[in-house]
């Protein structure tokens, strides 16, 4: 019998398979160079034979994780996709996250399916307000992150105080795995802090590997051959500083989420990339115990079990297909098993389950816990459902949030509306906005969080469904879901009829115009709960 406190020391060593892998996502304030730096993990990985610039022009040399019409429009990444590859004997589960503030719901369910983050911040410009944002919430799950201090070949700020801002502003320790050599037109390359090694970036072919030199020490002679007097000069005293003021690399407290490393590059010229990777395979966790009702789920389980995360439509625009992005969280599956979904208690062959290698697809015959693997299917799975081999467990802590930005939606032809109806549906169950059906009147109102996603919502709906629509303001700015004894709600329900709509799981919700709508109804109905989060499950 496994021993039942996961925290115990007796808890045995996890499969060799399982302990191999390493799941992470990469954050960061749109345009800190996260795209970027997906690429080179998958050329470092093997995965592609030439990284593509996210702006570059021609076909071939398209960014490979971005696959929507509207992402290559605007060289954003807007939804959250996955991709696996092999790093040396390890292997690595990439999700990446819109870092884009408008898609902040889809990345905060992003970071319930991994282990560990990736944090990349701009030399320039230092810690921005959607890494805070996503910092937040890697702390509230107590993550592990891992820092990346990217663009160092362009103009950046001081090393320490890089280092000092991320300290004040996110409340955790950082310890240089690196340290730069020069800035911007001068970037050399870096001294390589853990393992005593320089670095030197070569400006000339951007897909190539760093030179290595092993040095011993900064005393050696040879440091003096590839680095100019006066950048050694300063070099060696700002390495004595930092070792005297900062921390040494704790890896118990970088597990515990309270440490982060830091390693300094230039991802569009491939130099760092590789020493970032070598630390998420030396100090990131291997997969991690998920909590779920009624009891925790264990990696080594023996039983399959795994939660979906994300759900994607119409990635394939040629089928109408649904790609639910399952997390293993226990066990090894392998493709064919029946497993049971929980919320319908229904049995369910999974039959062709994909693994995405940089953007091609292709079927996974196995998977172990800490993997994610793509489950096409049509409609059945949705955020928040949990797969097992037959006990009835559900993950939990997978948020959904209250739109703040509420616009009515028509489709340009009325005798369309019932085809509106099915593509809003459809983006409800992917969790791309919030649609909600108001009692009285006709037409849907659309939730979202960014004011950019009702144009994202628009063209998708244009393209996948040839449906012209036109969204309208609407008198309301917020929804909170309505709960409590079922006497009370009917209550508040008749009295406020008005204003009263039902979201794409049939819950009852309350669209409010002012603060003042939700302060009459916690005076007037003292039983009846609103609340701005509902948990994404049955």
């Amino acid at each position: 019998m496994l021993d039942s406190d996961p925290s115990s020391p007796n808890r045995p060593d996890l499969p060799p398979e399982i302990a191999r892998r390493r799941t992470f996502a990469i954050i960061s304030h749109p345009d800190a160079g996260k795209t970027t730096l997906t690429e080179k993990f998958l050329l470092f990985g093997g995965a592609i034979q030439m990284a593509g610039q996210v702006r570059a022009k021609g076909e071939a040399r398209r960014t490979r994780s971005d696959f929507m019409q509207m992402e290559k429009d605007r060289g954003i990444s807007v939804s959250a996709s996955a991709m696996s590859f092999d790093f040396k004997e390890f292997r690595f589960n990439l999700v990446d996250t819109p870092g884009h503030s408008d898609f902040s719901e889809d990345t905060y369910r992003t970071l319930t399916a991994v282990d560990a983050a990736v944090m990349v911040i701009d030399g320039a410009k230092g810690v921005e307000s959607q890494t805070r944002k996503l910092f937040e919430v890697c702390r509230l799950r107590d993550l592990p992150i891992l820092t990346f201090c990217n663009k160092m070949d362009r103009e950046s700020r001081d090393t320490f105080e890089i280092i000092d801002e991320i300290q004040e502003n996110l409340a955790i320790d950082v310890t240089p795995a690196s340290w730069p050599i020069g800035v911007g037109q001068d970037f050399l390359g870096c001294y390589d802090m853990l393992n005593d090694r320089l670095e030197l970036m070569d400006r000339a072919d951007r897909n190539v590997v760093a030179e290595t030199v092993a040095i011993a020490g900064l005393d050696d002679p040879k440091l003096a051959e590839h680095v100019p007097a006066h950048m050694l000069e300063q070099l060696i005293e700002e390495v004595e500083m930092a070792k005297e003021l900062l921390p040494t690399l704790d890896p118990q407290a970088v597990l515990d989420g309270t440490m982060t490393p830091i390693w300094f590059g230039s991802a569009i010229n491939s130099f760092g990339v590789k020493e970032l990777m070598e630390g998420i395979a030396g100090y990131g966790p291997q997969p991690q115990i998920q909590s779920a009702q009624p009891r925790q789920i264990l990696p080594e389980e023996n039983k399959v079990a795994g939660f979906v995360f994300k759900v994607q439509a119409n990635m394939d625009p040629k089928h109408r297909d649904r790609v639910a992005f399952l997390r293993m969280a226990s066990g090894h599956f392998k493709r064919g098993m029946k497993l049971t979904h929980v919320r319908t208690k229904k049995p369910m062959a999974v039959s062709n389950p994909v693994m995405f290698l940089a953007s091609d697809r292709e079927l996974a015959e196995e998977a172990w816990a800490g993997d994610i693997i793509g489950i096409p299917n049509h409609g059945q799975l949705r955020i928040g459902d949990t797969l097992t081999e037959g006990e009835a467990l559900r993950v939990t802590g997978i948020p959904s949030f209250a739109p703040e930005l509420l616009q009515g939606c028509r489709a340009g032809d009325p005798l369309k509306a019932k085809h509106l109806e099915k593509a809003l549906m459809q983006f409800a169950e992917e969790g791309a906005a919030k649609v909600f059906k108001p009692n009285i009147g006709s037409g849907f109102i659309v939730g979202v969080v960014g004011a950019l996603q009702f144009e994202v919502l628009a063209s998708r709906i244009e393209l996948e469904y040839g449906l012209p629509v036109r969204f309208e303001p609407t008198q309301y700015t917020s929804a909170r879901w309505a709960t409590g004894p079922d006497k009370a709600v009917d209550t508040f329900v008749n009295a406020n009829k008005q204003q009263i709509a039902h979201d794409h799981d049939g819950d009852i919700v309350y669209l409010t115009r002012l603060q003042w709508d939700i302060d009459r109804v916690v005076r007037d109905y003292p039983d009846v709960t609103l609340s701005a989060t509902k948990e994404m499950m049955v």
